[in-house]
């Protein structure tokens, strides 16, 4: 049986994050396509997974687009924000021009190099770079700066911190464009003739039904509702628009210009697949 055969026998498998954020997205995903299967992981593993082919498709952190180019970008669906996003947050020990080194969360890639973006485009500062675990607290660090993502970045107080950034307001600040976290991302060989319209339609579903995920959630997390019900509807963004798309490119294009994405996105090379992901990019609809 070759590959292919195989992956035509096996449920179509899926992999979605494990944040609050991503409620949204898979609202109704598993009677939108009741064949396939879903499992949740932080982004920097589902990344990984869809490198070794465990997965077929995941909502994977942007930045492995850069590097991964010959993923196909599935759906307008994404994660991103227009300003403050509440959950992509770096908590500073000291004036961030004098940091000299940044922990950064486990379980992020694309807020991991956008932290290092924003510190050298704005003070010229390259950290040294160390990670923080998953389940460590960012005060188990002695780093100068911390980056959290998810619902600990939502719940991490910024008492004892002496600046703290929200990553999407600050990419705002700076460029006056959206910022967009994760896409959903196939490998090749991937049918997405089914799965596209199945990931909008839930993710379409999961915008209308906010307020019953509002008091789903808040009651799970031990959070307020209404502060969960204000990060879903007015700190996300969940659609992959022109705006978000421009924001994108210059994001992979400032990565690429500090060596953050390696050799598979040059925005300037010859015609190769990167030109076939900056296609997509200006390309896909709204």
């Amino acid at each position: 049986m070759t590959a292919n055969e195989a992956d035509a026998e096996r449920p179509l498998r899926i992999g979605a994050v494990t944040y609050l954020n991503t409620v949204p997205l898979v609202r109704g995903l598993p009677e939108l396509l009741p064949g396939a299967e879903l499992s949740f992981d932080h982004p920097s593993r589902l990344a990984d997974e869809l490198v070794a082919t465990n997965l077929d498709v995941a909502l994977a952190p942007v930045i492995e687009l850069a590097r991964h180019p010959e993923w196909s970008i599935v759906s307008n669906a994404c994660i991103g924000c227009r300003g403050p996003v509440l959950s992509v947050k770096v908590l500073f020990r000291k004036p961030p021009e004098q940091v000299a080194s940044l922990a950064l969360d486990e379980g992020s890639r694309t807020s991991a190099v956008l932290a290092q973006i924003l510190l050298a485009d704005r003070f010229g500062v390259r950290p040294r770079l160390e990670v923080l675990p998953v389940g460590a607290s960012p005060l188990e660090t002695t780093a100068d700066a911390v980056l959290v993502i998810g619902d600990r970045a939502i719940r991490s107080p910024a008492t004892g911190f002496y600046e703290s950034w929200d990553m999407g307001e600050e990419w705002l600040r700076s460029t006056g464009l959206p910022f967009v976290f994760a896409v959903w991302a196939a490998r090749p060989g991937v049918d997405c003739l089914e799965l596209e319209p199945a990931l909008e339609a839930a993710r379409d579903q999961g915008r209308r039904e906010l307020e019953s995920i509002a008091d789903e959630q808040a009651a799970a997390m031990k959070l307020p509702r209404e502060l969960v019900l204000n990060y879903l509807r007015n700190n996300l963004n969940f659609c992959l628009d022109a705006d978000a798309r421009q924001g994108l490119d210059l994001y992979f294009r400032r990565a690429a210009a500090l060596g953050l994405v390696g050799q598979a996105f040059q925005p300037d090379g010859p015609a190769t697949s990167t030109l076939t992901l900056r296609a997509l990019l200006s390309g896909w609809k709204a």
